[in-house]
């Protein structure tokens, strides 16, 4: 015969397990879709796309660099204040990359996600490295990005 306690902590020990296995789907899921809509900025930006890089932010938005603080508060907004002629005049940029990201932190909808990035010149030579984190949120089942920080100019 078995005991009916040893019936319980076995059920309990199997919802935990399900329960644990629901959420470990959730959060990879939202990771993924994180990172994917990380790689669509990166892919606009890169492209010098300002309407798509645009559309991969949730508004308002918010960007800490250069000892500043940029508040876009709709996408026109954005896209008016929007100057990808410039980096490439002044830096002789060509495209960046993601060294590194990693999900520092998580929650229902929103990711805080540091990575490390590079710029590159046309011929290949990367000639800066920056740290950053990204607030990526999912507003109305969008995920975008909602705040960036770096030390970029």
């Amino acid at each position: 015969m078995v005991d009916p306690m040893k019936k319980i902590v076995s059920a309990m020990v199997l919802a935990a397990a399900l329960f644990h296995g629901a959420c470990a789907t959730a959060a990879q899921t939202d990771d993924a879709a994180g990172l994917a809509v990380m790689d669509a900025f990166l892919a606009a930006f890169n492209a010098r796309d300002v309407s798509a890089w645009a559309d991969t932010l949730v508004y308002p938005h918010v960007r800490l660099a250069s000892g500043t603080v940029a508040v876009y508060p709709d996408r026109e907004a954005f896209i008016a204040s929007m100057r990808l002629d410039a980096l490439a005049a002044n830096e002789g940029w060509s495209h960046s990359t993601w060294d590194s990201r990693e999900v520092v932190q998580r929650g229902p909808d929103k990711l805080h996600i540091a990575t490390v990035f590079s710029r590159y010149h046309a011929n290949g030579e990367r000639y800066a490295t920056y740290r950053s984190l990204y607030v990526v949120e999912r507003v109305d089942g969008r995920w975008g990005i909602r705040a960036r920080s770096s030390f970029a100019p």
